[in-house]
């Protein structure tokens, strides 16, 4: 059977399991929403088990707990387990329990090619991945079932070359190659998922001041509603002033509903995108703001 034929099923059952998984966190979004601080702490942790995962992957298979076949005594002498034993020296259990998920695969394997290839495509719902994590949250924020499909399925559509691309590179380049690319990979998107989080809460050393480029105009604060585009890229413009000790209306305008700057999180809450904020007096100084993500981050500076 041509691989581009497994392939496609492959990614035919990991779009239909991530599009079912978004519309369940749409749904679920749309009764409970988990505030800004729990998603920032979500993000790091899934950050950190990337990155714990990438070095296993790139220390190689000596550092990866291999099972030994023998143990030394206190003695001195050898001490080998039970041929049944697992790793830990406990014995496995015998018949037909350890064949049949063999005998599964084998069956699989062999008459219905298809059907693993779409199984296992499926099953790449449950890799823990800070990427997809952070997807997952927006599909959250939608708070509803046909945007959170709409968003996990979008991903998938996105990512779906890079995933026909490795199949056929799999076929070509050694194991070894491949660990190694996959565990640098996965190193930039786990430090790359955790730096979005400790964004997004706020966590960051020099997080609350802006760079000194994007200062524009700041000796006239705008007179009446500042306006803030929110599109694919970023906020735009990046930091805006306002006058100080006065109520302020922010009014935030959706360029692109599908990109993740769709949802701001400002003064403590999210805000679901086209809005206009309405923000109580404030001292003199930056209000930071940050996309649902923590991948785009925008300043008011209170004159």
């Amino acid at each position: 059977m041509a691989a581009r034929v497994v392939i496609g099923w492959f990614l035919l059952g990991r779009l239909a399991a991530h599009a079912a998984l978004g519309a369940l966190l749409g749904w679920l979004g749309a009764a409970v929403q988990p505030p800004p601080a729990v998603r920032a702490a979500l993000l790091v942790a899934a950050g950190c088990a990337v990155v714990v995962f990438a070095v296993r992957l790139l220390r190689g298979p000596r550092h990866a707990c291999a099972p030994r076949h023998g143990t030394s005594r206190p003695g001195g002498t050898a001490y080998a387990p039970p041929h049944n034993a697992s790793p830990h020296g406990v014995p496995r259990p015998h018949g037909r329990t350890r064949e049949r998920p063999a005998r599964a695969r084998d069956w699989l394997a062999q008459d219905h090619p298809l059907l693993l290839a779409g199984s296992l495509g499926s099953a790449t719902v449950l890799v823990p991945c800070g990427v997809t994590l952070g997807v997952e949250m927006v599909a959250v924020t939608s708070a509803s079932a046909l945007g959170g499909a709409a968003v996990m399925a979008g991903f998938v559509a996105g990512s779906a070359p890079a995933f026909a691309l490795l199949g056929y590179v799999l076929r070509r380049v050694s194991r070894t190659r491949v660990a190694r690319l996959a565990g640098v990979m996965a190193l930039a998107a786990g430090l790359w998922t955790a730096g979005s989080g400790l964004n997004l809460g706020g966590w960051l050393p020099a997080g609350g001041t802006p760079p000194a480029e994007a200062v524009t105009g700041a000796d006239r604060p705008a007179a009446g509603p500042v306006t803030v585009w929110a599109t694919r890229d970023g906020y735009r413009p990046g930091l805006v002033t306002a006058p100080a000790g006065v109520p302020v209306e922010i009014v935030f305008k959706l360029a692109d509903p599908g990109a993740c700057t769709r949802t701001v999180t400002i003064d403590g809450r999210d805000v679901p995108l086209p809005a206009i904020v309405r923000l109580p007096p404030q001292p003199r100084g930056t209000l930071r703001y940050v996309c649902a993500m923590g991948m785009y981050t925008g300043f008011i500076k209170f004159l």
